[in-house]
Formats: C-alpha cells, structure tokens, sequence
C-alpha cells in the first residue's frame, strides 16, 4: 500500500482579505472618532498602507483592520504590520500579509514532528510548505492534532490529504 501524506501550508485568501480591507474602509469612513483625521486605508501594491493624523489614529485604524482580518477567518500570525513612522503631516503603518512558511519556520514544524510525533511519520521541506507522508493515515492525523495544539509563529492549515 502506498504511503498516504498531506501538506503544511501557510497561506491567506486574496479575496478575504480584501474583503476585511473593504470593511475596514467602511467603518472608518462612518465612525465618528475618524471624522477629520484622515484616517484611510488601502492597498498599496502587496502591501497594505494606513494613515492618520496622529499616532494613536492610526494604531486605532489598525486595530480595526486586525478585528475584521479575525472576523475572516485570518489569523494575525498571517499579517505583519510595522510601527508607525511620521511622514509629512501624517502618521502611516505598512502591513503585509505573510505567504509561505520560512526555512526557520519549517525546521521548527519538522522538529516538532521527529521528536514529539509517531515514528512512522516522515517530514520534508519542500520549498515554503512541508510534506508529511506515513503508512498510517490515523498517524498523520495525530500528526495533525499534534500541530494544531502547539503554538506556532505561522497560521498553518493542512492540504491534499491522500
């Protein structure tokens, strides 16, 4: 019998999270503690780019931003957001939502696996997700509970399970 596997990836969906930016937008343009800030949100390029006249605006734009991200269903692991830095009148922060789990990342998520899974697991990186093949399905279903129960510094979700 062949070996069955799945795949660790860590990936966000384009469309919801423009979907969370929209909402965003909406509340800002209608919340009264916005009004004459010029609070705004927005993509810009793969980034996503806050403003406000102050710095405690602007970390208030972002909060909101966080709150629709997780009423997605996107993780804050998934969104990187930088400080705020001054720029004219205006105070600004870059976001960036993060693709792909890193080499360090995948180590760690590898290790994991080698040390605390079932023997007749075996782990590969493959570019930015890893490969997870056993024997036993029921093993790499432990495998799976065993990572969704530890706390990772990447969202992780599990793919092409065969």
């Amino acid at each position: 019998m062949a070996d069955s596997t799945f795949d660790i990836v860590s990936k966000v969906d384009k469309q919801e999270a423009n979907n969370a930016l929209m909402q965003a937008q909406k509340e800002i343009e209608s919340r009264y503690d916005f009004k004459g800030v010029g609070a705004e949100i927005d993509w810009s390029g793969e980034k996503i780019l806050m403003k406000a006249s102050s710095e405690e605006r602007v970390k208030a734009v972002l909060d909101v931003f966080q709150s629709k991200l997780v009423k997605r269903g996107i993780s804050l692991k998934s969104f990187v957001d930088g400080k705020p830095y001054p720029s004219g009148k205006e105070y600004r922060i870059e976001g960036e939502l993060k693709n792909g789990i890193d080499q360090e990342n995948a180590k760690k998520i590898s290790k994991i696996i080698r040390e605390e899974g079932p023997k007749s697991v075996k782990c590969q990186i493959q570019g930015d997700e890893l490969r997870v093949q056993s024997k036993s399905r029921d093993d790499l279903q432990e495998t799976m509970a065993l990572l969704k129960g530890k706390d990772l510094e990447v969202d992780v979700q599990f793919q092409n399970f065969r």
